[in-house]
């Protein structure tokens, strides 16, 4: 699910114009299907946050369509798990790659976007799956493996917005099922080297990934002590995010995001949700190539 605190998800928190948070490519284990539900807007790449500036170039490498290659280190501090009282900090690398159609980034994993213009992207992707350690859960609830989601994604842009529409199918580990995820952004150039990025966001999980996650079975009750708890389809969370991203230099950029999760319907009854409303955050730094 939402993928960090998966993450997203595992983390946007587009194939090339993304959130703050979406280049951010969990390739470690964090929670939230993708947190890929750290979603964005028609902002600029960031390898290159000036290349839609006003006076910015409107084409080539880091413009609209352009190729670009960035990769860094970050850190995200999120809960454990969904609704989790525990937080965690978790190391990251920071990828937003793009090479023709081809992609590397945190909302939509690595795939490819066969149609990708200045009003609108389409593509497909290969993105992490949420799960949790036995660890930060009850004795007796037992671990939830990170998995692997198919994802395929539409993004629209105009006026200065971007909304994104995803579906995840996870294929191995993890919760299986279907989420869905919706998001609207939109970027503001306060100047050549300073982006501000503020979003909402809500994730809808299938009644399979639902009950994985949220879940409690007879055995599980049994083993744990909770009561048993079932759920069926329907929104897991809503989030509000605001990302702020700087071009320290024409290599360099240093970002950082923050927001708050909202976990909605059913789900927020289960017996492993401790908290309802829980924030997070984020750091970068990249080097564009």
């Amino acid at each position: 699910m939402p993928p960090p605190p998966a993450g997203r998800q595992i983390a946007h928190l587009l194939a090339t114009r993304t959130a703050l948070a979406a280049p951010l490519l969990l390739l470690a284990c964090w929670t939230g299907t993708a947190h890929a539900q750290v979603e964005p807007p028609a902002s600029p790449t960031l390898s290159d946050p000036a290349a839609q500036a006003p006076d910015g170039p409107p084409d080539g490498p880091g413009g609209p369509g352009g190729d670009h290659f960035m990769i860094g280190v970050g850190a995200m501090y999120a809960p454990v798990h969904h609704g989790a009282d525990k937080y965690m900090i978790q190391p990251l690398p920071a990828i937003d790659i793009k090479w023709g159609p081809l992609f590397v980034n945190f909302q939509n994993g690595i795939g490819v976007a066969p149609i990708d213009t200045e009003f609108v992207t389409v593509g497909a992707g290969l993105v992490l799956a949420d799960g949790y350690r036995s660890k930060d859960v009850p004795a007796g609830v037992g671990k939830l493996s990170t998995g692997m989601g198919a994802r395929g994604f539409v993004s629209l842009r105009q006026f200065g917005f971007e909304a994104t529409v995803g579906v995840t199918k996870i294929v191995t580990g993890s919760t299986e099922g279907m989420v869905a995820d919706a998001s609207l952004s939109y970027p503001i150039m306060v100047s050549e080297r300073f982006m501000l990025m503020p979003s909402i966001g809500t994730t809808w999980g299938d009644k399979k990934h639902n009950n994985r996650y949220f879940g409690i079975t007879q055995q599980q009750s049994l083993a744990s002590g909770l009561p048993r708890f079932t759920t069926g389809s329907g929104f897991i969370d809503a989030k509000a995010e605001v990302g702020v991203m700087y071009r320290l230099t024409d290599r360099i950029t240093l970002g950082a995001s923050g927001g708050v999760t909202t976990l909605m319907g059913a789900v927020k009854d289960s017996p492993i949700v401790e908290h309802r409303t829980r924030p997070f955050g984020l750091v970068f730094v990249g080097y564009s190539f």
